[in-house]
C-alpha cells in the first residue's frame, strides 16, 4: 500500500505492475445540500488514512441514448461524493514529472473519469502522471439563470487543476509541467480554459482533441434553455426550486430537452446557436468567469504562453449518422438546405462532390458537417496562435466496427492516445484487432509533447499547415483538403 500526505489528509493507493495508483480523491466537497448547483468548495480535511483503491462516485447522468450506449458504455458509481480525481504515477518521490490531467467528453451530459480507456498506467510507464477527472454535467455543472452563479462545471475543472498544482508533487509530479487534455466535450473545456484569465498558471499546456473554441453559449440563449427545463420540471425558475426537484426527474428532463434540440430540423428562434451545435448545456460566455468566445479571445492573445496540440478524426461525424440510420435518409435536397444552413455558398458542395466522385448525400453530409462541427474550429485555434508554439493532427485510421461504415469517427482516437486498446469495452469501438503499432505511434507522440512541448512534427503556420496524419502508415500532410477548408473562410 502506497500512501500520499495531501493538504486534506493522508490517502492510500494500490501498487501494481510497478506503478501506483489512487483513485477516487475529492478535490472538491461533496456539490449536494446547500452547495448544490454553486460554486465548487475545497473538500473537507479528515483524519487517519482514506482509502483510494477504488473509483469513487461519478456524477449524476443519464447514460448514453441508444444506440450510443452499446458504443460508448460507461460507469454510473452512486455516492455524493462525485467530486474526485484519479491519479497514476510511477514515482512517489522527488522526480518531479511532467502531469498530464485529462477532462473527458460526452456532450457536457456524459462521461466520468472512470472510463476504462481512460485508464492512465501506460502514461505512468512512460514517465507521465496522469490524473483523471470528474466535473458536473447539464444542468449541475452548466444550469445558467442570471443569477450570479454560473459555468459551475467548468469551475469544477480549475478546483481540479488547482488541486493537481497544491498536491502533484506528492505523487511525483511538477505543477510547472502540467498538460491539460481533453476529447470532444473536454476538448471544448480546455480550449475554454485556455481563453480563461484565472487558469493563469495552472498548466504549460493544452491538448485539445475534437473540440475547439467556439462551442459556447451565449446568455441570452443559456438564459432560454433554463427557462425550458423549468417549464419541463414545472418549477419556477429559479435555482433553488430546479435544485430540490428529485435526481432522476431532473436528469429525464435535460434529457429530453437534448432530444428536442435534436430533432430535426431545431428552430433557430427557439434554441439559437444550440440549432446548430445540438448540445443545451455548454459553457456560457459570462463576462467573469469565461469574459469572452474562448476563440476570440485566443485571437487577442489569451494563453499564448502555452503550448497546444490540437486535431480532429476524419470522420468525426459518421458516429453519429451512421449508428442512428440517420446517414441512409440524407437525399440531395437534405443536403443542400443542411449546407445552407451551415452558411456555404453555391460553389462549395460541388467541392466536396468532386474529391469523393462515389460518396452519398449522407457521405457528404456527415464531412460537411464534421467540418463545421470539429476540423474548421481546431483549425481556427491554431490560426489563432500566429506567434505561439502550435501542433495540429488528424487521425485517420477507420475503424472495421458495423462494416467499416463509422470510418475514423469521433472518439476513436482515445484508446490509442491512453494505449488501452486491451481494456474492458474498447472493442465497442475498435473491433477486436486495432494496430498497436499506431498505438505505440499516436501514444508515443502525446508522450513526448507533455514531456518537452514537442509531439515530434512541425508547428503548424498559415504557410504550410503542415499536419500530422495518423494511420498505419502516418505521415506530414501540408494543408490536408485545403480547398474544402478555404470554403469556410467567413463563415465558421
Amino acid at each position: 500500500m502506497a500512501t500520499v500526505h495531501t493538504r486534506q489528509g493522508t490517502v492510500a493507493g494500490v501498487q501494481a505492475a510497478g506503478l501506483h495508483v489512487f483513485k477516487g480523491i475529492p478535490y472538491a466537497a461533496p456539490p449536494f445540500g446547500p452547495r448544490r448547483m454553486r460554486a465548487p468548495e475545497p473538500p473537507p480535511s479528515w483524519d487517519g488514512v482514506r482509502d483510494c483503491s477504488r473509483f469513487g462516485p461519478t456524477v449524476p447522468k443519464n447514460p448514453y441514448p441508444a444506440p450510443f450506449d452499446l458504443i460508448l458504455p460507461e460507469p454510473a458509481i452512486p455516492g455524493e461524493d462525485c467530486l474526485n480525481l484519479n491519479v497514476w504515477t510511477p514515482d512517489l518521490g522527488g522526480a518531479r514529472l511532467p502531469v498530464l490531467v485529462w477532462v473527458h467528453g460526452g456532450a457536457f451530459l456524459n462521461g466520468s473519469g472512470a472510463v476504462p480507456q481512460y485508464d492512465g498506467a501506460a502514461f505512468a510507464r512512460d514517465g507521465v502522471v496522469c490524473v483523471t477527472i470528474n466535473y458536473r454535467l447539464g444542468a449541475d455543472g452548466f444550469l445558467f439563470l442570471d443569477d450570479g452563479v454560473v459555468n459551475t462545471g467548468v469551475l469544477d475543472q480549475v478546483a481540479a487543476l488547482q488541486w493537481v498544482h497544491d498536491n502533484i508533487a506528492g505523487f511525483g509530479g511538477d505543477p510547472a509541467r502540467v498538460t491539460v487534455a481533453g476529447e470532444s466535450a473536454g476538448g471544448m473545456s480546455v480550449t475554454t480554459l485556455l481563453s480563461m484569465p484565472r487558469t493563469a498558471g495552472l498548466f504549460r499546456r493544452v491538448i485539445a482533441e475534437s473540440g475547439a473554441g467556439q462551442h459556447v453559449l451565449t446568455p441570452a440563449t443559456a438564459m432560454r434553455v433554463g427557462g425550458y427545463l423549468a417549464e419541463k420540471l414545472g418549477t419556477p425558475a429559479t435555482r433553488e426550486a430546479i435544485a430540490a426537484v428529485p435526481m432522476q426527474r431532473l436528469l429525464d428532463a435535460q434529457s429530453a430537452l437534448s432530444r428536442e434540440a435534436q430533432t430535426p430540423p431545431p428552430d433557430p428562434a427557439r434554441w439559437g446557436e444550440i440549432a446548430f451545435n445540438g448540445m443545451v448545456f455548454e459553457p456560457v460566455v459570462d463576462g467573469d468567469v469565461l469574459p469572452a468566445v474562448p476563440l476570440d479571445a485566443i485571437r487577442a492573445g489569451a494563453g499564448q504562453e502555452v503550448d497546444v496540440l490540437i486535431g480532429t478524426n476524419r470522420d468525426e461525424e459518421r458516429l453519429f449518422l451512421v449508428p442512428t440510420g440517420i446517414m441512409n435518409i440524407i437525399d440531395d435536397n437534405l443536403l443542400q438546405m443542411a449546407a445552407v444552413a451551415d452558411g456555404l455558398g453555391a460553389n462549395a458542395l460541388p467541392t466536396y462532390r468532386a474529391n469523393r466522385p462515389s460518396a452519398s448525400a449522407g457521405d457528404l453530409l456527415a464531412v460537411v458537417a464534421g467540418d463545421w462541427f470539429f476540423r474548421i474550429p481546431a483549425i481556427r485555434v491554431a490560426e489563432a496562435r500566429p506567434e505561439s508554439a502550435t501542433w495540429v493532427y488528424e487521425f485517420a485510421w477507420p475503424t472495421p466496427v458495423l462494416g467499416g461504415t463509422l470510418g475514423a469517427c469521433h472518439a476513436v482516437e482515445i484508446p490509442f492516445v491512453f494505449d488501452t486498446l486491451r481494456t474492458e469495452d474498447a472493442e465497442s469501438l475498435i473491433g477486436t484487432e486495432p494496430p498497436q503499432g499506431l498505438a505505440d505511434t499516436v501514444h508515443r507522440a502525446w508522450v513526448a509533447f507533455i514531456s518537452d512541448g514537442d509531439p515530434g512534427w512541425d508547428r503548424y503556420t498559415t504557410l504550410d499547415r503542415a499536419t500530422m496524419v495518423f494511420n498505419t502508415e502516418s505521415a506530414i500532410v501540408k494543408d490536408p483538403r485545403g480547398d474544402e477548408r478555404q470554403l469556410w473562410a467567413g463563415i465558421r
